[in-house]
């Protein structure tokens, strides 16, 4: 074995062969994580994202629960806690609001947004009515950010389809940020939508 060795290195030694330790393990899983979050560049615009949100409210707290899952499978999760008062109706809008801000920062073009709100849903897809001067505030804002991408829909599910994000809203809703150290929970300190 010895013999074949030095037989080797021998005939290897004429080209001048380094050997060095490899470098590139931690900046290859930081190049993997970004193709798998960004996608392919060429992928095809026809796919759609998936969107579920839910707000919750009590008395002290309300909050927001945001899932976004790409056509690719990624999923990005948000608990946002709301520090002013809401109605549940309000923390509904802001958590529609929420996600399609994140929808737009991640590039989505197309938009299945699901809602256990049937007052929310009802209101955007035309067949309700929004009387409250509040509600048609943050109805218009939907709009708004509606035209920003080719096609949204938005569907109301039941509760039992809307589970995550109904759980993510009512940790937010309920525990104060700083207490749950293993759940990321953004603030958001006023309303998207004022009436004045």
């Amino acid at each position: 074995m010895a013999g074949r060795m030095m037989t080797w290195a021998i005939e290897l030694s004429q080209y001048d062969l380094g050997y060095g330790p490899q470098h590139a393990i931690k900046a290859q899983a930081m190049a993997d994580f970004l193709v798998e979050v960004t996608g392919n560049p060429t992928e095809d615009t026809d796919t759609w994202w998936k969107l579920h949100v839910d707000g919750a409210s009590n008395q002290t707290f309300g909050g927001a629960g945001i899932i976004l899952e790409s056509p690719a499978g990624v999923i990005y999760e948000q608990s946002v806690k709301f520090e002013f008062p809401v109605s549940n109706n309000q923390a509904e809008y802001e958590a529609l609001l929420g996600g399609l801000v994140l929808a737009q920062e991640v590039g989505a073009k197309r938009l299945e947004v699901c809602s256990d709100s049937q007052v929310v849903t009802s209101q955007v897809n035309g067949s309700y009515q929004a009387r409250d001067s509040l509600l048609q505030k943050y109805l218009e804002r939907v709009k708004e950010l509606s035209k920003q991408f080719e096609e949204v829909t938005i569907q109301h599910v039941p509760r039992e389809r809307n589970t995550r994000a109904d759980l993510l809203s009512k940790l937010a809703s309920t525990k104060p940020g700083i207490s749950n150290r293993s759940l990321i929970q953004g603030i958001t300190k006023e309303p998207a939508v004022a009436l004045h």
